[in-house]
């Protein structure tokens, strides 16, 4: 399979005041095309070309380091855009997925603190993730291009603290833009969508 852009499931100026057109077209349009460019040049004669992306992650991981930061990148990015949604976050999170965060997580404002604190610890460029691993949920947080799956996981939501993610609206308020993101973007019936499909 080769790597391509996908439309964003919004306008540039749907996430605002949150999120802002300038940082979605620059974070869209210029970043994560330039993983899905630059993932496809490294694919070739990687012995990997047929493979599902979440295979190219797993398999080029700690193997083939330029791909796996592309391909990482690039899964980590079509999920993130869908993780967002003009008046997403709140506490309402779908039946199922609130039971199990109840259950695995110690509720709703304790996972809110630990995602947020995932997020705001992670040094420098990462994710923090909600993620499926062994039937129960976690929170954790990962350098750069890394998500779960290599971990043994499934990521169910992630926030993106690489500054190209936040600095233009947030400058170098990273707990800030993590709290907007919580609080205001997050397509809960996403995670559940892929909560269902994981467990």
């Amino acid at each position: 399979m080769s790597f391509s852009l996908p439309d964003l499931p919004y306008a540039y100026d749907a996430l605002g005041p949150y999120m802002s057109a300038e940082t979605l077209e620059f974070h869209h349009d210029k970043h994560h095309q330039a993983y899905v460019t630059n993932g496809n040049k490294l694919l070739e004669g990687s012995g990997l070309e047929g493979k599902s992306l979440e295979e190219i992650v797993k398999e080029s991981y700690g193997k083939n380091q330029g791909l796996f930061n592309n391909a990482g990148q690039h899964y980590n990015h079509i999920h993130f855009w869908k993780w967002m949604k003009p008046n997403g976050g709140g506490k309402s999170l779908p039946a199922k997925l609130a039971k199990a965060v109840d259950s695995d997580l110690g509720g709703y404002d304790k996972f809110r603190e630990d995602f947020l604190a995932a997020g705001a610890g992670q040094f420098g460029s990462g994710w923090a993730w909600l993620a499926l691993k062994d039937g129960k949920l976690e929170v954790t947080k990962t350098p750069n291009g890394e998500n779960p799956l290599v971990h043994g996981g499934v990521p169910l939501l992630g926030v993106d603290v690489w500054e190209h993610s936040y600095y233009i609206d947030y400058r170098n308020a990273r707990p800030k833009y993590l709290e907007a993101f919580f609080d205001n973007l997050v397509n809960w019936e996403y995670v559940e969508e892929l909560y269902e499909a994981a467990s």
